[in-house]
């Protein structure tokens, strides 16, 4: 048995939970989200309690048992809390700025980079070199943080470009002066 399926998520008050021959809707303050599941495992609501069960042992079973019951962990926590992701911009004239459904982002480049803010997301500018990334969706605020990260990924040498708040950069000397004898 899965250990992470067989784990109930608890249901709270505030959310409601409909499923229809696998398709879950889950509707909660910040707004609703739905997913179709693998018709071989069974949902169930048990009180405030949602309990996954699969009807055999095979390797596609249980690979789907834990799968299953996290995504529906995810869409509960999205739609009572919503997922973040902090983005932090270093170096010189790095910054981001939110106007309406763009974020404009000044990289080092020759050009400014205009990205538009998919639906489903809230991207605010805290300072000029911190982006926030809010969002429901657990896929979506991950997705929509790598794209921008991936517009300036760190580099090793002096850590300038786009990186999470809790990523640590490994650093590397540069060269050295002198050389062989």
């Amino acid at each position: 048995m899965s250990k992470i399926g067989r784990k109930p998520i608890q249901l709270p008050d505030a959310i409601s939970l409909k499923n229809t021959d696998n398709f879950v809707t889950v509707k909660g303050k910040l707004g609703e989200l739905s997913q179709q599941f693998s018709p071989e495992l069974t949902i169930s609501v048990v009180g405030n309690q949602i309990l996954v069960s699969r009807s055999s042992d095979d390797k596609k079973f249980r690979e789907l048992h834990g799968l299953t019951r996290a995504l529906l962990a995810n869409m509960i926590t999205g739609v009572s809390e919503g997922y973040k992701k902090e983005l932090k911009l270093t170096g010189v004239g790095y910054t981001a700025d939110a106007k309406g459904k763009f974020v404009i982002l000044n990289l080092g480049y020759s050009h400014a980079i205009y990205f538009e803010i998919p639906d489903g997301i809230t991207l605010e500018t805290v300072k000029l070199t911190t982006i926030l990334v809010k969002g429901i969706d657990k896929h979506k605020v991950g997705q929509v943080s790598a794209k921008i990260r991936s517009f300036r990924e760190p580099e090793p040498y002096k850590g300038k470009g786009i990186a999470y708040s809790d990523e640590m950069i490994r650093r590397k000397a540069g060269k050295t002066v002198g050389g062989k004898k």
